[in-house]
């Protein structure tokens, strides 16, 4: 299994010397590439229903690709480079090959994508020109780089890279025994130097989630909630209480922006309230992180085989709202105002991230993380085929027939593990009403209901 492990560095200052220098070199090469892909694409390319009158007529060359440009760097490193419009010299010799090539991979990655998409289809933005605080990280890999432990109190370790030599790390976490090391990746933070070592541990047998067999009590289902401070509800009855890192430091983070603003470009105090906005930003990252590997801990603390989570189009959710006109074109009232604070909460709450680390996690841990279809699991009842929750303002339901109280959330997840277990009612559109044609809750209406009563308070 490959995983990877990020640990502080503390370089010495010649080293850091060195390690920044070298970013330049690599953030120069980046955009090099970046801007001759771009200019072939112009010169080669015209509108699909138009030809221009005027056109001009470019020198014949290939399409640069990764191959193309890779062998450009043997010609560049015999003599120091000069960028035209700072007029710096640089020199691509004193950088290793091996970061450099890593440099071609990463442009033709992102080229790629922007053109063709991902193995998925999907196609990201168009890749910019990197500045300094946009590319911040080298790779190293090959030969020369290894780790030494050879600190006192087992607090440090060492790590080799070429042209560098040893560099000190915080050990913060013990490395764990059998790993290897593939890779080495230095990245520049607001608040010092990192290193992510990219680890292949043979020791940990590759996880197979069909060999897992889901039952009633073996599963969880997880409802991704959003309401006031709960952040997750599961089909036990519980409920996961969230963080909110953007929401309680939006004020002091305004105020830093603010004095950041009021600044003269390029002076010293402009620089310092940058630094410290950064600063700040990394802070609420690393709560909401911390915060995600927390949950995740506490769920896989349950003993619970595996877990059923809602597939979730993030991307949906915090869409805007869509313009509203009148007969004479003027804008309308169209709720954009309630939905961009509902969108600022999907962006703190990181389910996205939450998801991925939980599903890293659980894999490590032999247990199986599944994503399902949520159509209908908040508004059906769990235990009778009843569509109850068809508002979002219902969030509780007294039934006079069960004498029971249903939670909205905790229903949802119950109905989340049910479409799981393949246990949820086939529900279709006919003239457009909602019918049930298959009911299964005959098979799980005993278990369902005792979630709920679980739930009450005892009387006094």
């Amino acid at each position: 299994m490959k995983y990877t492990y990020q640990y502080r560095i503390l370089p010495t200052t010649n080293q850091k010397i060195t390690l920044n220098r070298w970013l330049r070199v690599c953030r120069f090469w980046f955009n090099r590439q970046l801007g001759e892909r771009f200019q072939w694409w112009e010169q080669n390319r015209c509108a699909v229903n138009s030809c221009p009158l005027i056109c001009h007529l470019p020198e014949l060359k290939e399409k640069p690709n990764y191959y193309s440009q890779k062998k450009q760097l043997p010609i560049l490193k015999k003599d120091v480079v000069t960028v035209q419009w700072s007029k710096e010299k640089l020199d691509l010799s004193e950088v290793p090959s091996l970061t450099l090539q890593e440099v071609c991979k990463r442009v033709d990655k992102a080229f790629s994508r922007y053109i063709s998409g991902d193995s998925n289809g999907k196609r990201s933005g168009k890749p910019r020109f990197k500045s300094s605080n946009r590319f911040r990280s080298m790779v190293f890999e090959g030969g020369g780089l290894s780790i030494h432990s050879c600190s006192v109190g087992k607090k440090y370790l060492y790590l080799k890279t070429p042209k560098i030599g040893l560099i000190k790390v915080r050990m913060h976490r013990y490395l764990p025994d059998g790993a290897i090391l593939k890779q080495a990746q230095i990245i520049k933070k607001a608040d010092g130097w990192y290193v992510n070592l990219r680890l292949d541990d043979p020791t940990i047998p590759k996880f197979n989630k069909d060999k897992i067999v889901a039952n009633w009590d073996n599963s969880t289902g997880l409802d991704a909630v959003l309401y006031e401070d709960d952040y997750l509800a599961t089909s036990d009855g519980k409920k996961l209480s969230s963080l909110k890192s953007l929401r309680k430091s939006e004020a002091r983070l305004a105020q830093i922006s603010q004095r950041k603003a009021n600044k003269k470009k390029g002076s010293k105090s402009r620089r310092k309230l940058a630094k410290r906005e950064s600063r700040e930003h990394q802070r609420i990252a690393r709560a909401r992180k911390d915060h995600a590997y927390s949950t995740a801990h506490k769920l896989l603390k349950t003993g619970k085989k595996v877990f059923f989570h809602e597939k979730l189009n993030l991307k949906g959710l915090s869409r805007k709202n869509k313009p509203v006109q009148d007969d004479n074109g003027k804008y309308l009232p169209n709720g954009q105002s309630a939905k961009s604070g509902l969108n600022k909460s999907w962006s703190d709450a990181a389910f996205g991230q939450f998801f991925s680390i939980f599903n890293y996690i659980a894999e490590k841990a032999g247990v199986a993380v599944i994503e399902i279809n949520p159509a209908y699991t908040s508004q059906l009842l769990p235990y009778r085929d009843e569509f109850v929750f068809t508002d979002c303002s219902i969030r509780e339901y007294w039934d006079e027939i069960e004498q029971v109280s249903v939670d909205r959330d905790i229903s949802a997840a119950i109905n989340i593990k049910r479409v799981g277990l393949d246990e949820f009612p086939t529900i279709k559109r006919r003239k457009g009403k909602i019918v049930i044609v298959d009911s299964t809750t005959h098979l799980t209406s005993k278990a369902v209901l005792s979630v709920f009563r679980g739930l009450e308070k005892p009387a006094l």
